[in-house]
Formats: structure tokens, sequence, C-alpha cells
């Protein structure tokens, strides 16, 4: 005799582990593909060849972003299709069918063919992969929010969450470098044509198991007034401007990505030619992690007796004091420097940690705060746009950055072999970009989102929510 799942009063299987798992798999199964990113700079200059174009071409594709994240935003929220499962599963489980190869359309290893042609290569790839990016991960965001309605639920899955997205990122982060880099520490563009393929396959696998673990509890057709509107994007757009908490849970987001993302290049610039060995990076980097894996399971308890905001806010302000380390450089001892480094970035990593196990917590209540104030949830269009900012923080944070390398004396044919006082200046570039990164942090968390624990707790019993004492 089989046994019986443990339902709810609404006949739904009760939350427990296996939906933070499975929540977990699917931001595991998104930075399978996205996890390369940081590598784009690296291939794109070294291996490639095209330095200031590539900084100028990732801001172009910045405009399909902006058509392409709210356009599917819109789409999953005014889909009025009944599906087998639900329809933000079946959004995702299209999406992981095209990063199967989205991933490595931006890695075609062709550094002998004209700019023009690269630059088609790099536009074209790009396209592919943001779009079967997009198609998953937006309706993933938005699924935080209609697996529970219970908010230590949701500072679960959210803690979760970044437990995927530490070991989708790990894994590549400390494999990769003694795979794609020979014995100078120069990048092998094939190999990473090759690892994007086998990331693609693995994501794809963990989507499938996220998709068939999860439990959707939280209603989604909210009951409007009957002279309310139909669906409209540009009212949509208008609402999550005038929804500050999602606008402040973005605010921080960007700059998260600016920090992880915009220093990246730099990082890996710094471990070739400063401390001369770029193997070695992934693993600093994964020992900087060892804070976040530590705290994660301390925050469902710290948002109960803190709340979420103000337990952020705390993290962005640990953040900063680890960005003022960072500018503290020993050019003429770099043993002694390095552990300097790796310090900063474990007291960095701390503040980040903090943050990001709660971020997307943040984010489903955002979504409640645009029903509250109008009435209506358009979780896919709130994501979208929130995911669109995030990207655009990835994308022109990174170019920024770039040219500033650039105009530090950073040349991307040189590869591993760049100039001493250019690898002293790309710590330098590190070190503000992390500050600035912890500073945008501070300022969304603690100046813009306005749901503090009193008036989570308000909004929370307004809308008739599940109430657990936060």
């Amino acid at each position: 005799m089989s046994k019986q799942p443990n339902l709810d009063a609404n006949g739904y299987r009760k939350f427990g582990i296996r939906d933070s798992v499975a929540y977990a798999a699917g931001d595991l199964g998104c930075n399978m593909s996205f996890a390369l990113k940081s590598t784009m700079s690296i291939f794109w200059t070294q291996f490639m060849g095209m330095d200031l174009w590539y900084a100028l071409l990732l801001i172009v594709v910045q405009v399909w972003d902006a058509i392409n994240d709210p356009l599917i935003g819109s789409i999953v929220d005014a889909d009025k299709h009944k599906y087998k499962k639900n329809k933000f599963l079946t959004y995702i489980w299209f999406g992981s069918i095209g990063l199967i190869v989205g991933g490595a359309c931006c890695f075609l290893p062709f550094p002998n063919a004209p700019v023009w042609a690269k630059a088609i290569i790099f536009i074209a790839g790009y396209v592919v992969w943001d779009a079967f990016y997009t198609v998953a991960n937006v309706p993933y965001g938005s699924l935080l929010s209609l697996i529970s309605n219970d908010v230590k639920d949701r500072a679960s899955l959210s803690a979760w969450r970044s437990v995927g997205s530490i070991f989708g990122n790990m894994l590549p982060m400390v494999i990769l470098p003694f795979i794609i880099y020979d014995e100078n520490d120069n990048l092998i563009g094939e190999r990473v044509f090759i690892a994007a393929l086998i990331m693609g396959a693995l994501g794809f696998i963990c989507f499938q198991f996220m998709i068939r673990n999860t439990e959707i509890r939280v209603d989604t057709d909210v009951e409007l007034k009957e002279e309310a509107p139909k669906f409209n994007v540009f009212r949509a757009f208008g609402n999550f401007i005038k929804n500050r908490a999602a606008v402040g849970a973005t605010v921080a987001a960007m700059g998260m990505f600016i920090g992880m993302q915009g220093a990246a290049t730099a990082v890996t610039v710094i471990f070739q030619s400063y401390y001369n060995n770029v193997k070695i990076s992934g693993v600093v980097q994964l020992f900087a992690m060892i804070p976040i894996v530590v705290f994660t399971p301390l925050a469902r308890p710290a948002v109960a007796r803190f709340g979420k905001k103000e337990l952020a806010t705390f993290g962005s302000i640990v953040s900063m004091i680890a960005g003022l380390g960072l500018f503290i450089v020993l050019p003429q001892n770099t043993g002694l420097d390095l552990i300097i480094y790796i310090l900063c970035q474990l007291v960095f990593s701390l503040g980040l940690g903090i943050y990001s196990t709660v971020s997307w917590a943040m984010m489903g209540d955002a979504i409640d705060y645009n029903e509250w104030k109008t009435g209506t949830r358009e979780e896919g269009t709130v994501y979208s746009l929130h995911s669109f900012f995030r990207k655009l923080a990835q994308g022109i944070g990174p170019s920024l950055v770039l040219i500033i390398m650039v105009a530090l004396g950073y040349v991307g044919e040189n590869e591993g072999n760049q100039l001493w006082q250019v690898a002293i200046n790309m710590r330098y570039v590190v070190a503000g970009t992390y500050m600035i990164s912890a500073i945008m942090q501070f300022v969304g968390l603690a100046v813009i989102y306005n749901l503090d624990k009193k008036t989570l707790a308000q909004m929370n019993k307004e809308l008739g929510r599940e109430e657990t004492g936060i």
C-alpha cells in the first residue's frame, strides 16, 4: 500500500524540505547556464580579441533585454490558458529545452573571423541564450510567491534558492579554471564551448527535477472589481515604478550583480598577472562562499527575529566595511596581500550572503505589495521588470568596468601577461566595484525598500495571508 501524502487544510501537500530542495534545483539549473557569463569577458577579450568592441556590444544587447524581459513577463501574466501542471512550470520547461544549447551559442570559437563576423556571432548567440534564459527564469522567480504564502516558508525558499545559486556557481567556478586555462594561464576557447554544452544539459536535468517536485499552493486568479481594466503592460510598468518594495529590492539586486559580474574580469586578471595562478581563483572564491553556506540555515530564525529588511540592511553594511578593506594593497608582498584579499572577500561574502538568502523572499513580498496597493498581483511583469534591471546591471556593469580596465592599461591580447602596474590597477578596480556594489545594496534596502517587519505584518493581515508571528 502506497504512503498517502500529508495534506494541508486546502488539500495541498504540506510545505516541507521537498519544496525547498526542488526550488533550489531550479536556481542550480539557471546557474548552470548563467555561471559562464563571468567567463564571457575573458573569452571575448582574450580569446576572440575584441576588447572595447566587446564592451560596446554588451551594451547593445541590453536593448534586446529591454524588450525581452518585460515582454515575456507580460505574456506570462496575460496567458489565461489552463495548463495540466501550471503555466509557470510549463514556461520553465520550454525555456530549459533551449538552454541546453543557448549558453554554448555565446562561446562559438572563431577567433580568426573578421570583426564584423565576431560581432554578429556575439549578438546572435547572446540573443538566443537570453531569450531562453528569460523564458525559464522569469516564471521561476515568480514561483516563490505561489509555492506558499507563509512568510517563513518564503524565507526558507529564498535561502534554499541561494543554496542552489551557490552550488550552481561553485561547480564551474572551481572546476572550470583547471579545464579551460593552459599552463601559462591563457584561456582555451574551444574548451569553453564544450563546457557550455555540458552545463546546459546539466541545467535541463535540474529544471526537470524542480518541475516534478513543485507544488503550487497560492491561487493566482486574483478577483478584481467588475469595472477594473484588463491587463495592460504599460499600467503594470507604472505600478512597478510606484512599488517602493520592488524598486528597492531591484536597486539592491543591481548592486549585488554589479559586484559579482562587474568585477569578474578584473578578478581573473588579478589571478593571471598579479598572483600568477589563475587556477586557484575558483578555490579562493569558493573559500569566500563559506559564510553564505554557514548563514543559510540561520536565515529562517534570523528573519523571524529581526525581519527581512532589517537583516538585509545589516548585510549591506558588513559588505561596505569589506569594500573599504579591499583598498588595502601591498604590491611588494603579494603573499600578505593575498591573505588580506581573501579575508576581505570572506567579510564581503558574509554581508552578501545575509542579503542574498532573503533577497528572493523580499521580491515575493514586493509582488504581494503590488496586489496590496493596486489590487493586481502581476507576478510575471513585476518579476520580469526586476529581472530586466538586474540584467541591465549585469550588462552595463561589466561594460563600464571593462572600459575602465582598458583605460588603466588592460590589453586583452596580452592574455595572462599584463604589465605589473596594470595588475595593481586591477586590484583597485575590484575594490572600487565591490564598494559601489555594497553602497547600492544599502541604498536599495535601507532607504527605498519600505516593507519593514511591522509593515509586512500589516500587509499580510490585510491581504488575508497566513500570520506566523513575523
